[in-house]
């Protein structure tokens, strides 16, 4: 008796899920025929569930994550051949940005300043990578440097990205408070909670913390009101901030 009831119960949720979902209602017959109510549901799954599932982002990014696991290099190797043979600057960049993905920061900025010559000599993303690249090997002064020039031949682009790293080379040199300057400006704009929190940081690191508890608190009372989805993306940084709160 458990088992009918349990049948039924099973059966009722997928004929109510072709109905809320505007299936073919020819699935409802499938579903309740006597004595095949099991190969029934089994075909709607597989028919009608699994190929939905196979398309959705979660599936896919589940699937991108378990390549990357088995294969870490699988990205870096493609990346290489398109830009090896096809030598255009898209496929320099996207090879580059795998490279420093993969902390092989000296041949990221060697594609990088490849790529940056002719109609590209000045393109402000790929100067940005490069002096991420830069950054990322250990070069504050240079990733600064590029930084600077970057907004001297570029002064209308924008990238919070950027304005968090020229803060973070800022700190790297040992220039203070030009580094708590820019912190302070980018962590009003900053579309995550990263550049709030490392400002936080330098301000308690220079003795000043009661101004990064108020910098922490603020962030955790803004994350609060923030969809769940932000909160996920940002629990490390938003758990850094606790700590300082």
């Amino acid at each position: 008796m458990a088992y009918l009831i349990v049948s039924l119960l099973i059966q009722a949720a997928f004929i109510i899920h072709v109905i809320k979902t505007g299936r073919n209602t020819l699935w409802i017959w499938v579903l309740i025929i006597p004595g095949l109510a099991l190969a029934g549901i089994l075909a709607y799954v597989v028919v009608e569930i699994l190929p939905q599932l196979l398309r959705s982002r979660t599936a896919q990014r589940t699937a991108r994550g378990l390549r990357k696991a088995m294969d870490p290099t699988r990205e870096l190797r493609r990346y290489e051949s398109e830009a090896r043979l096809g030598g255009n600057v898209a496929s320099r960049q996207r090879y580059a940005e795998e490279l420093a993905r993969h902390a092989r920061y000296e041949d990221a900025i060697a594609q990088y300043r490849q790529a940056l010559s002719g109609l590209y000599e000045h393109d402000p993303n790929l100067m940005l990578g490069l002096a991420q690249a830069q950054f990322g090997k250990g070069d504050a002064a240079g990733a600064r440097a590029t930084l600077d020039e970057l907004i001297r031949l570029n002064p209308d682009f924008r990238s919070p990205a950027g304005h968090l790293l020229y803060a973070r080379a800022l700190e790297a040199e040992g220039n203070v408070s030009k580094a708590l300057e820019e912190y302070r400006v980018v962590a009003g704009s900053f579309p995550g909670a990263e550049a709030a929190v490392r400002y936080a940081q330098l301000l308690q690191a220079q003795g000043r913390r009661e101004e990064a508890r108020q910098v922490a608190q603020e962030l955790l009372q803004q994350a609060r009101i923030a969809p769940g989805h932000y909160r996920r993306a940002q629990r490390e940084w938003l758990e850094a901030a606790e700590r300082l709160a």
